[in-house]
């Protein structure tokens, strides 16, 4: 039972900001995306949309924290939970104008989303050549 609660289960779901080498920052808010804007102009912003109850998700995240490393100050990462957050998963579309998906990246530079990849595709996004 215990692999298969891993693999599957949408009742053992974990809310945490995950735990690793990056520095991710809780988004909880609409107005955090407002802050995310402006400082896109410092450095680039980098949104991680995770749905909580899906399996395509959480393997995904697993791999991105296993794949991408960030030194110190390069750019913001900020972990979004879909299902606890939903109306700043709506605002993070409506404002920098992207097809809601998840699990899904955006990368925000300069004020306006230069990148975007969902599922399988984040894997293939280069965050070096934004950063």
């Amino acid at each position: 039972m215990g692999i298969f609660n891993n693999l599957f289960s949408s009742k053992n779901e974990n809310t945490e900001v995950p735990q690793t080498q990056l520095n991710w920052i809780q988004l909880t808010t609409v107005e955090q995306l407002d802050e995310i804007e402006q400082n896109s102009s410092k450095k680039p912003q980098i949104i991680f949309k995770h749905s909580t109850s899906c399996g395509i998700s959480s393997m995904v995240l697993r791999s991105f924290k296993n794949s991408y490393f960030l030194e110190g100050n390069q750019a913001d990462l900020y972990f979004l939970d879909l299902h606890r957050h939903r109306e700043v998963s709506n605002e993070v579309a409506n404002k920098f104008q992207v097809h809601h998906q998840s699990p899904q990246v955006l990368i925000v530079k300069n004020r306006s989303a230069v990148a975007n990849q969902s599922h399988g595709g984040i894997m293939s996004l280069n965050l070096s050549r934004y950063i």
